[in-house]
């Protein structure tokens, strides 16, 4: 199996472009209500991911004061704290998995470094749940009752 088995392909990943503004950033990052966006070049090359936290510092330092300001702010200046580096299509899982580890998502690129989509860190655990629980699914309906369930009560030792 290789990560390609893993993989949203870009048609269906929300991403930003690297002259986009501040303000555009911001308002896709709401309509999806996505926490981080991958960025790529007008040609398809991954360029990197960039955050609510980074956004969030960026107005914070830059005193912002209405989005109009953040129209003529070019996401370029947003430093970006976190460097999700982009995996290629012949990683291995094991590699794959460790890049999971620490985002949400793993960027993908080609042997040209061109981004192709994303794979999902929910896929991979999927997956490992399925190979643990043979003939057991896990569909997507299913994952907010479990989270969302309310923990019993600690009882207090008498």
């Amino acid at each position: 199996m290789n990560i390609l088995h893993f993989l949203t392909p870009k048609s269906e990943v929300a991403y930003l472009y690297d002259d986009f503004s501040l303000r555009q950033a911001l308002e896709k990052m709401e309509y999806h209500q996505y926490s981080a966006i991958p960025i790529i070049t007008r040609e398809g090359r991954y360029v990197g991911v960039i955050t609510e936290g980074d956004l969030l510092w960026h107005v914070k330092n830059q005193d912002f004061m209405n989005l109009r300001m953040a129209e003529e702010e070019p996401l370029s200046e947003v430093h970006r704290r976190t460097n999700a580096q982009a995996v290629g299509v012949g990683t291995s899982i094991e590699d794959l998995v460790v890049s999971a580890m620490n985002q949400n998502f793993v960027p993908v690129v080609d042997d040209r470094d061109m981004f192709i989509g994303i794979v999902k860190r929910k896929e991979i655990i999927r997956y490992c749940y399925e190979l643990a629980f043979p003939g057991k699914t896990v569909d997507e309906g299913q994952l907010w009752p479990v989270i969302n369930r309310k923990r019993q009560p600690v009882r207090e030792r008498e």
